[in-house]
């Protein structure tokens, strides 16, 4: 294969990074609402007689969002590969916006009965739908646009940063929303309002992609095919050409990565709120600022790590974390679970530890998607690798709620989760080859990209 030279980046890589991270904060933040007011929602929109089948049931409405994504990753990863990674940003974050301000309209079980979980959900659906196509552009807008040395960084601020911004947002407006509707006033109205906030990221997003320039990668790939008389090559790619031939067991490998990296996320970070409001039975204004605190953490652990990755390795670093999150992340949730609800401050350090090290596991992640697979088909196979695998990462808290019958029973569950989840992103890196500097290689669709073998790195380095 031949070796290429990096294309010349934007005038600025600024605006393009400044706009992956804030876009998929704010997206991140219209999903983690859910998350915030679990407990009222599912008084009001999934009643059930049993406390932790409420919660399930708002779980599962959290699962279904989840379970679209590889779909909106599949659709809006084409259009983004074809027409370009700006263009699809603007469409996206618009979606995700009014579809979350739309679920803090749905009326309550009491008002119209079995139709409201209906509604919640089908909105849940399309919002599921544009989070996906979020992933295809934030994720690879970013890494292209920055020069190779920061392309570590820039992973881990996208991907755990724009995640810890999102979350942090949404403790802010959880705080703030808690202050002005107090109380049962929260349970009846103030729920609906933390979704109505959702429009906020939305109109945010869209001012900030005004000023954000084509990645230039992708205008050099399309310059090039121009140049040699021939189609584009991203119209030599079907979706199905992910998941058959050379680019399968890449494919799958890479889903397995994303879904041991999500499952530690989603049963660690983002079970936290409902952790410490249900087990911990923390009062919700305490609980508020340590999940903010939590939160503004994820920002300083995925950015360390993610250029930790770009001085050790993508894979020397997901396995050295990978390896203490297997004792370090079951311990800590089993202390929390002891904690007495008064005790803030040894909450606030066992969140935040928790939450450093879950994060940083999946930092380095995004940017070895993004290096897995050529420009051609690059936002394609990052968002369905990582959407796909966050999916089955995402659907567990439901599982462990489920097999849960008191809320007591829910830290041992949620350990063995986590502990699997750890293993099996440990086995898939293992296999995984090294992929630090593959980025700039630039291959055409038709040449393998497995140029490297398993604990190696690539020839060619960023």
């Amino acid at each position: 294969m031949s070796q290429q030279t990096s294309p010349p980046p934007a005038k600025s890589p600024l605006p393009a990074a400044f706009a992956s991270v804030m876009g998929w904060a704010f997206d991140l933040f219209d999903l983690f609402i859910l998350l915030y007011v679990a407990g009222p929602v599912g008084a009001a929109i999934f009643p059930a007689e049993s406390e932790t089948l409420s919660l399930a049931l708002v779980f599962a409405s959290f699962a279904v969002s989840i379970i679209m994504r590889p779909g909106g990753a599949a659709f809006f990863g084409e259009l983004a590969d074809r027409i370009g990674r700006k263009k699809i940003m603007v469409t996206v974050l618009a979606g995700v916006g009014l579809s979350t301000a739309a679920l803090g309209l749905v009326p309550s079980y009491a008002s119209i009965g079995v139709v409201a979980p209906i509604i919640f959900i089908a909105i849940r659906i399309v919002q599921g739908l544009f989070v996906g196509g979020v992933t295809a552009t934030t994720h690879t807008l970013g890494t292209e646009s920055v020069p190779a040395r920061y392309r570590g960084l820039m992973s881990g601020l996208i991907g755990g940063g724009g995640a810890g911004l999102g979350a942090a947002f949404a403790s802010i407006a959880f705080i703030v929303i808690t202050w002005i509707f107090p109380g049962d006033s929260f349970n009846g109205w103030g729920w609906r309002v933390m979704f109505f906030t959702g429009l906020i990221g939305a109109l945010l997003s869209l001012f900030v992609l005004r000023k954000v320039e084509e990645s230039p990668m992708w205008l050099e790939a399309q310059a090039e095919a121009k140049a040699s008389g021939v189609k584009a090559p991203t119209e030599k790619m079907r979706f199905k050409d992910l998941f058959v031939g050379k680019y399968r067991a890449v494919t799958f490998l890479n889903i397995a990565v994303a879904a041991g990296a999500g499952a530690q996320y989603y049963l660690t970070s983002g079970f936290l709120p409902t952790y410490l409001g249900s087990v911990v039975e923390m009062p919700a204004g305490p609980r508020g600022w340590v999940l903010l605190v939590a939160s503004l953490v994820v920002v300083v652990a995925a950015t360390g790590a993610g250029e930790l990755s770009e001085r050790l390795g993508r894979r020397r670093t997901m396995l050295l974390i990978g390896a203490l999150n297997v004792v370090l992340l079951p311990a800590v949730l089993l202390v929390l679970a002891n904690m007495e609800p008064s005790g803030t401050v040894q909450i606030l350090l066992l969140s935040c530890l928790l939450a450093f090290f879950a994060n940083a596991a999946y930092a380095p992640v995004m940017i070895f998607l993004n290096e897995r697979y050529p420009t051609a088909i690059r936002s394609r196979g990052t968002a369905i690798s990582w959407n796909t695998g966050f999916m089955l990462g995402g659907l567990l808290p439901t599982f462990v709620t489920l097999l849960s019958p008191a809320v007591s029973d829910i830290p041992s569950r949620l350990t063995i989760f986590v502990v699997g989840s750890v293993v099996v992103f440990l086995v898939a890196v293992a296999a995984s080859p090294e992929t630090r500097g593959a980025l700039d290689r630039l291959a055409p669709v038709d040449t393998d990209v497995e140029s490297s073998h398993p604990g190696t790195d690539s020839p060619t380095r960023g």
